[in-house]
């Protein structure tokens, strides 16, 4: 595998290893950890969004042809 870091965010890393006395890898797995909580987040919202337009009927509209 082969992965490409930007100058900015190569020197941020350097940077903040220093400050934080962190090694780099484990920066980048913490910050991967953060992005996919994020985006899978984004994606359980998005799916409950879809779910909700599907079911998308008031009240009354739901319960208007149920005869009890």
């Amino acid at each position: 595998m082969q992965i490409t870091i930007n100058n900015d965010n190569l020197e941020n890393l350097q940077n903040f290893g220093e400050i934080l006395k962190k090694d780099m890898s484990s920066m980048i797995n913490e910050a991967l950890e953060l992005y996919f909580e994020a985006e899978q987040k984004k994606l359980l919202e998005k799916n409950l969004a879809d779910e909700n337009a599907l079911t998308n009927l008031s009240f009354d509209e739901f319960w208007d042809d149920v005869e009890v």
